[in-house]
């Protein structure tokens, strides 16, 4: 029987296995989908997990219920030997495994993007997986309970302030979202008449949330509508959003901007960005900007069993021509599409079919796709769209916005409905859980999908 092996179940590796189920579902082919974890993680919910608006199981949907003619093995990929036609992984329990394969499809989507900037990779979090959401919730509630009980103001206004680095689509979110979280763990706190400690009467321990970014203005990378009404929006709900700004180093009791200025924090959210999964380096194959070589058809030039898709792949977009394009359709000639789910969610259906025509069913065809518009939710009923180019803000915002992520999901709507319906007429449950700790998710790592445990790396 032949074997397809899928490498990753984002965006694009659930979408491949998915089409592929269908469209092959009366042939003798094994599908077989090789990810850390039984779940696809719908991330653009995730700021709303950390705000403690969705609960963590919200957000993830069972691939064994949604993939149904397809067999999961849970596992990382840690290396992928083209000549044997074999992907080694190493499962959950640390046991090392194989797949043989007839065709593959890497779609291992990426992993924090790092910058060389002193005490970040030893005090900043990334938002890239479900545990970093947990901690950075945790974490959240925490210090504003610890706040509320120091002894000093300057402790109390640290415990308060909470910086994010990168002002892209997570990073104006989480921003968004988490200032009217603190704000709201705030106001409960100080229902009592007597606060919880002397500093609390300060008017300088209110919940301070900064949005910082290199760029020129937030969401630098959409339309300049979207982002004049995210910064309308976040400005008027009081995160201090600072443009043509950075860090220059980050410490334990704060962070050092590129002004020279010293911000006291005990958090630092990490969010300036993305990069491939290492795995794509180690294939040894020719890559771009860090990302798989392929061709508009998502094929791997010389290895005709062997395609690519998401932020795994670097796609030629046929729709953006370079200047000077010599129109030979070979790549060459084009920008590369960008690493969003709107694309990765349809290369993965162009993945599928040209898969399944390698394999002798259907035609193969290349990867053409217009954007369609963004929509970046801010947080209560506020949000900035432009579906089909058509530039929205306030509640009809929200409401698109909300709409398209329920049309988007590919499971849990009615649950995560329920949620927005109970998160509009009760308060947060603001409790620690302590599920995950700082240490388990740290900065540099190869899987933020999943918890590091003690002794346990990517082999």
């Amino acid at each position: 029987m032949t074997r397809i092996v899928i490498v990753g179940a984002g965006f694009a590796g659930h979408r491949t296995a998915r089409a592929l189920s269908r469209t092959l579902a009366k042939e003798r082919v094994e599908i077989v989908l090789l990810n850390p974890t039984d779940y696809f993680l719908y991330l653009p919910l995730l700021p709303q997990v950390a705000a403690g608006i969705l609960e963590p199981r919200r957000v993830t949907v069972s691939l064994v219920r949604t993939l149904p003619r397809v067999r999961l093995v849970l596992g990382e990929a840690t290396r992928v030997d083209l000549a044997g036609h074999r992907v080694h992984y190493t499962d959950p329990e640390g046991t090392r495994g194989e797949l043989a394969y007839d065709r593959l499809v890497l779609a291992v989507g990426s992993v924090n993007k790092l910058l060389p900037i002193p005490g970040v990779s030893e005090y900043a979090h990334g938002f890239r997986g479900l545990p970093e959401a947990l901690y950075l919730r945790d974490h959240i509630v925490r210090q504003v309970e610890m706040a509320g009980a120091a002894p000093h103001a300057d402790e109390c206004g640290a415990r308060c302030t909470f910086v994010v680095v990168g002002a892209g689509y997570t990073g104006t979110e989480v921003a968004a979202q988490g200032k009217i979280f603190t704000d709201e763990l705030h106001a409960q706190m100080s229902r009592p008449k007597e606060p919880f400690g002397p500093a609390w009467r300060s008017p300088d321990t209110r919940p301070r949330w900064l949005l910082l970014d290199i760029a020129p203005r937030v969401l630098p990378e959409l339309d300049r509508r979207l982002s004049e009404t995210a910064d309308r929006v976040l400005r008027a709900r009081g995160v201090e959003v600072r443009t043509g700004t950075s860090i220059k180093e980050a410490t334990p009791d704060g962070v050092l901007l590129d002004d020279g200025e010293f911000v006291p924090t005990r958090t630092l959210v990490w969010c300036v960005g993305v990069r491939p999964d290492p795995l794509v380096a180690d294939v040894g194959l020719p890559v771009d900007r860090g990302r798989l070589r392929v061709t508009a058809e998502l094929n791997v030039p010389g290895h005709p069993d062997v395609f690519a898709c998401g932020d795994a792949a670097a796609v030629p977009d046929l729709t953006r021509p370079l200047p000077g394009d010599d129109g030979d359709g070979n790549g060459s000639g084009y920008e590369l599409t960008p690493m969003t789910a709107q694309h990765a969610t349809r290369q993965g259906d162009v993945a599928a079919n040209n898969v399944a025509a390698s394999l002798g069913y259907g035609t193969a065809r290349a990867y053409r796709h217009h954007d369609l518009g963004f929509a970046v939710d801010l947080g209560g009923v506020r949000a900035a769209a432009n579906p089909l180019g058509v530039p929205l803000s306030g509640l009809l915002a929200g409401a698109v916005t909300r709409g398209y992520h329920l049309a988007a999901m590919p499971g849990n709507r009615v649950r995560v409905a329920a949620d927005w319906l109970l998160e509009a007429a009760l308060p947060r449950q603001a409790v620690q859980l302590g599920l995950v700790s700082s240490w388990s998710v740290p900065l540099d790592t190869s899987s933020p999908e999943v918890a590091r445990l003690p002794g346990r790396s990517r082999q």
